[in-house]
């Protein structure tokens, strides 16, 4: 069978992705296919899985969402792609992949968590840069009334009333590191990953520096939403409330477009999620006319099949997920 090579543009784009884990792979896995000038943007508050235990133990910054991402940009072999995804099945690294040990014994080594990711860099021969939005040793911190929750894995498994707007900070000031905001500055694309809200997204965007540098960037400015809501803290989000939420940690007028699936995944697969009381995030079409940016509809669903790494025993994988080829696309005929 020929194999379909996909045209590059007629220019290589300067794209940022900002965001981590599942959501920024399946982009970055596509986009690294049109353009060499790609910048993984990596919210730096996880403290679960794996992640969390190294973080705890060792005083590191959080490596997981690193890794995912630096895998995502490899041209290395599959072999040590895999290297860096395997997951010990049983004993005292039962869970942890090596991967995120191989980012904190770097980091333990030299003292510096950009030099550990430069080398991992080098050795997965990724294309483009993964770089730490902050390099802050920062704490997600989410308060809603009288309740404060602490931590990223606990805000995760926090339950929210329906709709409620959470004030969302860190513990400590986490400031923007100079390299990520060069690469929002003099982007020609920012896209806002889909992710986790409250725990991914929000950690992301407002760490300090952020919102102003992109709203002083002329680039193109793209979130795409999530597929499924979340019964702990986004029953009942629409497209628009997903969005207006984005443009709450970075100001109303920031976003240029809102992409958003049409497609519906099987019966199989939506009565599984359902019995974990997560439904997929649908439109509201008076919002869609209201918005102040545009939001783009598309079947960005992924069909083929995807299963859980059987020795990840610390973190639930997704199986609905976004095809990261049909909105790697979509984003491209933006800039």
């Amino acid at each position: 069978m020929a194999v379909k090579i996909r045209p590059m543009p007629k220019f290589e784009p300067r794209i940022v992705v900002i965001g981590g884990g599942t959501g920024s792979f399946a982009l970055l896995k596509e986009l690294k296919n049109y353009t060499s000038s790609l910048t993984a943007l990596v919210n730096m508050a996880d403290d679960g899985g794996s992640t969390g235990v190294l973080r705890d133990e060792l005083g590191v910054l959080p490596p997981g969402d690193i890794r995912q991402c630096l895998v995502a940009l490899s041209e290395a072999p599959e072999e040590l792609r895999e290297l860096f995804n395997f997951r010990f099945p049983r004993g005292t690294f039962k869970g942890h992949s090596f991967g995120n040990i191989f980012l904190s014994a770097v980091e333990k080594m030299v003292d510096n968590f950009e030099d550990a990711v430069r080398l991992a860099s080098e050795v997965l021969r990724i294309k483009g840069q993964v770089l730490p939005i902050t390099l802050d040793n920062c704490r997600l911190v989410l308060r809603h009334g009288d309740q404060e929750v602490i931590g990223q894995y606990n805000i995760v498994n926090t339950k929210l009333p329906t709709k409620a707007r959470p004030q969302i900070y860190f513990e400590k000031l986490a400031n923007i590191t100079p390299k990520a905001a060069l690469a929002i500055k003099t982007s020609d694309l920012i896209v806002i990953a889909p992710g986790n809200l409250y725990a991914s997204l929000a950690p992301s965007l407002l760490v300090e520096g952020v919102a102003a540098t992109l709203r002083q960037s002329k680039a193109t400015k793209v979130f795409v939403c999530n597929l499924v809501n979340k019964p702990n803290h986004t029953v009942g989000f629409k497209v628009g409330d997903y969005a207006k939420e984005i443009e709450r940690f970075i100001s109303k007028g920031t976003l240029d477009y809102v992409l958003y699936n049409t497609d519906l995944p099987s019966k199989e697969l939506l009565d599984k999620y359902a019995l974990d009381q997560e439904f997929p995030v649908g439109i509201d079409s008076k919002e869609t006319k209201a918005a102040s940016y545009k939001m783009i509809g598309g079947n960005f669903l992924s069909h083929s099949h995807e299963t859980r790494n059987e020795n990840d025993s610390f973190i639930k994988r997704s199986l609905i997920r976004h095809d990261g080829q049909a909105v790697a696309k979509a984003l491209l005929e933006l800039i």
